[in-house]
Formats: C-alpha cells, structure tokens, sequence
C-alpha cells in the first residue's frame, strides 16, 4: 500500500517537505524489499528493544504500576470521545493511539500527539542513530504536533541480537509474598 500512502500524505499536506522526502525514501525501501525482511527488521527494532518500544507508556512507567492507571485513563479518554478500540493492543500502543486521533478535529489531535511527542522525537533519534528509514515517521510525527525539540540523553544503543543483554533486559523480579525475604 505504499503508493496509497504516498497520495493521502500528499494530498492531506499534514507532513513537512523535508519529513515527506525521508517518508518518500522509507516507502520506496518497503516498497523493494522482501516481505519477510521487512517484517524481520520492524520486529527487532520495536518488539526486541524496549529503548524503540511502540508502547508509549514504557517509555514512562516501565513496569511501575502507574502504568496500568494511565492505560486506564487512556482507555477512558477513548471512551469519552466515543472511540471503542477493537485491537487487542494495549491503549497506548502508538498505531492504536495514531488511529484514535484521526478521528478528532486537527487542533484537538495535533494537541494530543503533543503530549508523547518528547517520547516520539526520542525514539526518531535512536531511529537515526540505528541508520534506520523508520526514523522519517517519528520525525513527522514530531513535526505535526509542533513540539520543541527535545534534548536526547544520553543512553548506549542496545543490541537486539545480543540475546543475554535482552534477558536481562526483560527479566522479572522475583516475586515475594509476605514479610521478609523470599525462600527457595
């Protein structure tokens, strides 16, 4: 569908030209390339690395439990505006949250993409510094909600082939139940 897309970025004009260009090149590459490579790199880059995670509210909360009471504030965000999401994604999944604002006037849903948009031009820089076309929608993003930039910290690209550092990364606390310290 990347000539579809190509024609609605064009005639909605929503996406600067110099982010339109990178989007250009982005479509051509999935345009190109092998099925199955394509989908090989869209999952290690946003299912195997949690610093790309399209779920937005990891770049916030982690695991902490904040977490789930702002899905569940999202959840009713959606409901007020009398979106019902269908997917079996969480809330704040960013292609379920980027389908919930289509359907909102541009002020309102340019508003809310403000709101992640220092977590979307962080995840576009560690984008860039992967080499990576994807980098071109984050940037749009970033561009359409007219956020100021944010200053990247510094944090060490992970891996995501590096299969130890990624156990380490998703691995679990153990957990304890009752005073005191947890026994075999």
């Amino acid at each position: 569908a990347t000539a579809e897309i190509a024609a609605v970025l064009a005639e909605e004009k929503l996406v600067p030209a110099a982010q339109r260009a990178a989007i250009d090149t982005l479509l051509a590459e999935l345009a190109n390339q092998d099925i199955y490579a394509l989908q090989e790199d869209y999952f290690t880059l946003f299912d195997r690395s949690r610093t790309l995670s399209l779920h937005l509210f990891e770049h916030v909360h982690g695991e902490s439990r904040d977490r789930g009471q702002a899905m569940a504030d999202l959840i009713a965000h959606y409901r007020e505006h009398g979106y019902e999401p269908t997917a079996s994604e969480l809330p704040d999944y960013l292609p379920l949250f980027l389908e919930f604002l289509s359907l909102l006037p541009g002020p309102q849903a340019q508003a809310l993409l403000a709101e992640p948009a220092g977590i979307l031009q962080t995840i576009a820089e560690r984008l860039v510094l992967r080499r990576s076309a994807y980098a071109a929608v984050f940037q749009a993003l970033g561009a359409i909600a007219k956020a100021p930039p944010v200053q990247l910290a510094d944090t060490e690209i992970e891996d995501p082939n590096d299969l130890e550092a990624l156990d380490a990364a998703w691995e679990e606390a153990a957990v304890q139940f009752g005073p005191g310290e947890q026994r075999d």
